[in-house]
């Protein structure tokens, strides 16, 4: 992975000359060497379209004891470097999957892909479909109908098809049309949601053409209507240029005048780790997860093998055509890592920033940098532990200080804010921001529905869920691991118990893969132990807990497409047993998927999972009822899951962090001392106690 160093911002090691490491990224000359592998295995007249070229992972066995032995000082040994490859050959249907073992200099695996597995979407791609929908005869003569002003810009936002069984088994797009504000047409920033138009073309990827229109309905049914002219609406622009400023926000700088407290250490050209208040690890990068965290471990115990936001589905909740298949996979469908933004200085992050780049591959097969696809700074997040001891006035205090390496993506209209948060005392967060704009749809004046929100003159934003899934792979002190749920009852009012007020904790082994959900009535918490690692104070087993936010799971009816693909949608729990590859809750292949290939299928294997290699996949997310305040730009919805030690540390592991003072801080205010009367008890001579109090 590409760095790139800022003002301020943390050490940064010098290149180690030691051959790249098995989890570093790919270089830029790997994906070149891997493109030119794949173009040999057809004629020189052959145009491919590479959808990805990125690290195939070593396989566990082999690279579990290569990093164990790494932390230990001890011999690795050797594992070759592969690549994963995905590639259409341009306008046919043939989509491929190959593995090249760039060590060896041979082309391990390549097969061609069967009906429904089609490849994601990307930026070339995007914009040609664009220009297909726009240049169409059909769709020109339709637009005419409108009688826009002279000089009106139409935009075109291609979606994925979608899939609902009905003549969907080729590889298609549909696109809606918006206009820019036609007093402002040269404003390439205008903001085209706040004007949808009701005209729909349906593309086909192969044969690169427009195959039908499709005509939006805009009342309270199905009913759809013949093109009419446009009635002109008002503009609803998000950026600055357009808005009445606020005058009376003073400035809040972040300052690390020593700079920030962790370190980046590169390894090779692509292999960064980093290390911060006792926490090491990995971060990797690809076009599909974006941001991926490896061999996480804290003050040298292994916690995490690997970390990373595997799926995300946003279905739509209007059952009219075409709304009815409006359901984006965004990491499969496009990729996190092809979305990310390039970062920016002062205003994506703020503080002592240091900037990783990521290496993905274009649809040629040439590397492309993604600059400052993650900003890795600390924060602080209030009082990380505070006791004031009321008798004496004396307050031991400690700010939360925090690690976040931040990546944001962009989705079309929305964005996502994605951040692993590390802290003091050994817990971990992932959190989601939700932001960016409302896909919109025109609505006639007056109506109203109930799956959606009117939030512009002649405009509907949908309500819509945003579900999440959280791949964990633990290792808590090693890779024998199991789950467990702790549940809160009440005791049985009995003599024992004469007043009705006791209740205990009762565990429950989870012995074979499944989905679980959470149950908040009795407090279910789940966990991730390793039974065989006593804490040796309490002689528990050592465990991480999930703390995860309650969410409506997937609503449409589970003999639904949309329930069928997004797998992981159904449960806030699944855990499986580990396999090599399986790394996609709703399955490796996306773009109008039938389900049967993701994590839903893997747990029903029903395989033991108890002291075992296990993954556990977290679902999480937002039922996002549309509301006028969200439009033209969303406020941040933000929701977060944290996984946090149980047993597994002697004490408060934030313990020894250095105590909060003003000198350190530099506030310019000091609170007043808080010291409250007392009284005590002091034993003298003999035993006897006096007493004295304090005022």
């Amino acid at each position: 992975m590409s760095t790139e160093q800022v003002e301020a911002a943390p050490t940064v090691g010098a290149a180690k000359q030691v051959a790249t490491h098995p989890l570093s990224p790919l270089t830029a000359s790997e994906i070149t060497t891997t493109a030119k592998f794949i173009r040999g295995l057809y004629p020189s007249s052959a145009d491919l379209h590479f959808k990805a070229i990125t690290l195939q992972e070593p396989e566990k066995a082999q690279l579990a004891p290569y990093l164990d032995a790494e932390h230990n000082g001890q011999a690795t040994g050797h594992i070759d470097r592969k690549a994963f490859i995905n590639y259409i050959i341009r306008n046919t249907d043939k989509f491929h999957e190959a593995v090249v073992n760039l060590t060896e200099q041979k082309v391990e695996y390549h097969v061609r892909l069967g009906p429904n597995q089609h490849g994601p979407g990307d930026g070339e791609e995007v914009v040609l479909v664009e220009k297909i929908a726009l240049e169409d005869g059909k769709v020109k003569a339709e637009i005419a109908k409108l009688q826009l002003p002279e000089g009106t810009v139409v935009i075109s936002d291609p979606w994925i098809y979608g899939s609902d069984g009905v003549d969907d088994d080729k590889r298609m797009w549909q696109c809606f049309l918006y206009m820019r504000d036609p007093l402002n047409s040269s404003d390439a920033n205008s903001n085209h949601y706040a004007l949808p138009l009701a005209i729909s073309p349906v593309i086909d990827s192969v044969s690169c053409e427009v195959i039908r229109i499709d005509f939006l309905p805009t009342g309270k049914d199905h009913t759809t209507k013949g093109t009419e002219p446009y009635k002109i609406q008002p503009p609803n622009e998000y950026t600055p240029e357009h808005q009445e400023l606020r005058q009376d926000l003073k400035p809040l700088n972040v300052v690390q005048p020593e700079g920030a407290s962790f370190t980046a250490t590169k390894a090779g050209e692509t292999g960064e780790v980093i290390e911060w208040q006792k926490w090491s690890f990995r971060v990797g990068f690809n076009f599909r997860e974006g941001m991926v965290l490896y061999d996480v471990r804290y003050d040298g115990r292994s916690l995490f093998y690997r970390l990373s936001l595997s799926d995300m589905s946003i279905p739509y909740a209007d059952p009219r055509h075409p709304f009815h298949k409006k359901a984006a996979f965004d990491l499969g469908d496009v990729g996190a890592g092809l979305m990310a933004n390039n970062l920016k200085l002062g205003c994506d992050c703020l503080g002592a920033i240091h900037y990783l780049s990521g290496m993905i591959s274009d649809p040629k097969g040439n590397p492309m940098l993604m600059e400052n696809a993650i900003c890795v700074h600390e924060q602080d997040n209030g009082i990380g532990w505070k006791h004031t001891n009321y008798r004496t006035g004396r307050a031991a205090v400690v700010r939360n200080r925090e690690l976040v390496l931040q990546s944001i993506i962009t989705v079309a209209n929305y964005e996502y804010i994605l951040a692993f948060i590390f802290n003091q005392a050994g817990a971990v967060e992932y959190e989601v921001r939700a932001t960016g704009i409302l896909s919109t749809q025109p609505i006639d004046e007056g109506v109203e529905v109930p799956w959606g929100t009117v939030v512009h003159p002649g405009v509907l934003a949908a309500h819509h869920q945003h579900i999440f899934s959280l791949r964990v792979d633990p290792m808590i002190d090693g890779h024998s691991n199991r789950l467990v749920f702790d549940e809160v009852h009440a005791m049985p009012r009995n003599d024992f118990n004469s007043h009705g007020v006791g209740y205990a904790v009762e565990e429950t082994v989870v012995e074979e893969s499944c989905g679980l959900d959470l149950d908040f009535d009795v407090n279910r918490t789940f966990k991730i132990q390793n039974a065989a690692a006593r804490n040796p104070v309490n002689g528990k087993p050592v465990a991480y807990k999930i703390h995860a936010p309650p969410f409506q799971k997937m609503v449409a009816d589970p003999d639904s497409f949309h329930h069928k693909r997004a797998e992981f949608a159904d449960h806030n729990i699944y855990v499986t047993k580990y396999r090599d590859n399986e790394l996609y809750s709703a399955g490796k292949y996306t773009n109008q998927s039938r389900g049967g290939e993701g994590v839903r299928s893997w747990a029903n294997r029903r395989d033991n999972i108890v002291d075992t290699d296990l993954v556990v996949y977290v679902q999480f997310g937002l039922q996002h009822t549309t509301r006028i305040e969200d439009f033209p730009v969303m406020p941040c919805e933000i929701i977060k899951v944290a996984l946090k030690p149980v047993n597994f540390f002697e004490r408060n592991p934030a313990i020894d962090v250095p105590p909060s003072n003003q000198e350190f801080n530099k506030s310019t205010l000091l609170a007043e001392q808080h010291h409250q009367p007392s009284a005590k008890a002091v034993v003298g001579e003999q035993g006897k106690v006096c007493c004295s109090s304090k005022l």
